[in-house]
């Protein structure tokens, strides 16, 4: 008979296991020697030493589940309670209701951390949703649309919540957005229909205009034309493409008229140096109002003079380009003023230029770090590389931040 410890065989090749409730079987050895039957008996218990400290482990150290957790534990308790081991089972036992506690402790612990994130993610999607209720209500169209559409992104990148306080807050969330989209639609339907009424309106213009084209009653016909251009200017703008081939046709319309009046006094030159000398005084008048500093009443005395320039009549043909020219100029510079004005208080254009001066730094920014990355990795030939590409996009950037100032920063 062989005996250590833990364990012992008897005469007749049973294994004992020694326990605080008396000597349990282990099971029966034929095969060799006690001490190899000890030996067998006592590496199964070692095996059993191992399992649980990996599980120990697991639970430490990785995500592994309470119910596997669990699993885990009950399938080693019923291997020590089985008795086929030779060594301290009571220790393994302790152990295993240590982990027990463990993983009941871990259980709590995600539970309250499953409450926590479900609470920032009820707040996070609370805040989505007022934010796009806020954006429902915005005229910036171009930034709106695009900050919603980012909202969206966001919103599929948080947790779920329970079913209806997630349904609910989606569907709020959907509502804005639609209500955005259809504010939207109205708006660009409305200015669609007004750029609509303003080309039927020039296209009458352009068709009286150019049935006047001929006609030789001079001084009532240039007095309508004026009536004209009046009428024109008051009807807005028509699409792009309509409002250049009209006012070409418009335009086009009066020079006929103008150049024929013109022919018709070309023999009157006492008169024509008389009117190249009052249209020379009313261009020192306009030139006057350059550099522009109050744009309406600039615009009100330049209409005041262009009435008076077209009330005098045509000059000399050679001295014509020179003298309107300098007219020309001037109303280059107040029509400059007028875009620069409608640029600073065109919130899209606005909304444009800050959008992409806001990308062209981000990636300034993001390639200095990339070149200071290669650097400090000694790779200078991709340092150089970025370095070459970051000069393209400071200079992109600056003309961008140039562009900016235009709208006061």
């Amino acid at each position: 008979m062989s005996s250590d410890p833990w364990g012992r065989v008897d005469e007749t090749g049973t294994v004992y296991v020694r326990t605080s409730e008396g000597e349990q079987v282990v099971g029966s050895w034929q095969a060799g020697t006690p001490e190899e039957a000890l030996a067998y008996f006592e590496r199964k218990y070692e095996g059993l030493v191992v399992e649980i400290g990996l599980l120990e482990r697991r639970v430490r150290t990785t995500d592994l589940s309470a119910k596997d957790a669990q699993t885990a534990i009950e399938h080693l308790r019923t291997q020590v309670d089985e008795h086929h081991a030779v060594g301290d089972l009571a220790a393994l036992r302790v152990r295993l209701d240590k982990l027990v506690a463990t993983v009941d402790s871990r259980r709590e612990e995600r539970k309250v951390q499953k409450a926590k994130q479900a609470d920032e993610a009820r707040a996070a999607k609370d805040a989505l949703v007022a934010e796009a209720e806020q954006l429902a209500q915005s005229d910036q169209w171009r930034s709106a649309g695009e900050r919603l559409r980012a909202l969206v992104d966001i919103w599929k990148g948080l947790p779920r919540l329970d079913r209806k306080s997630d349904d609910e807050l989606w569907h709020r969330f959907s509502h804005a957005r639609s209500a955005f989209s259809k504010r939207r639609k109205a708006h660009f339907a409305a200015l669609d229909a007004q750029r609509e009424d303003a080309r039927k309106a020039k296209e009458k213009l352009v068709a009286e205009a150019e049935s006047l084209s001929k006609s030789t009653d001079w001084g009532p016909t240039a007095a309508r034309y004026r009536e004209l251009m009046d009428s024109w200017k008051a009807a807005g703008r028509a699409q792009r493409e309509a409002e250049d081939d009209l006012w070409n046709r418009f335009r086009g319309a009066q020079d006929v008229f103008f150049a024929a009046r013109g022919e018709v006094f070309a023999e009157r030159d006492a008169e024509q140096t008389e009117n190249l000398k009052l249209k020379e005084e009313l261009a020192v008048e306009a030139e006057k109002l350059v550099p522009v500093m109050d744009l309406k009443a600039a615009r009100a005395a330049f209409r005041s003079l262009n009435e008076r320039w077209e009330a005098i009549g045509h000059v000399p043909r050679d001295a014509r380009p020179k003298v309107e020219g300098r007219m020309h100029a001037v109303e280059r510079a107040i029509q400059e003023a007028e875009e620069g004005e409608w640029r600073r208080t065109n919130p899209e254009a606005r909304a444009r230029a800050a959008g992409l001066t806001g990308q062209l730094q981000a990636a300034v920014d993001k390639l200095r770090e990339q070149i200071d990355a290669a650097r400090a990795a000694g790779n200078n030939a991709k340092a150089d590389k970025l370095a070459r590409e970051l000069e393209g996009r400071q200079a992109l950037l600056d003309q961008a931040l140039k562009g900016l100032e235009e709208f006061g920063g």
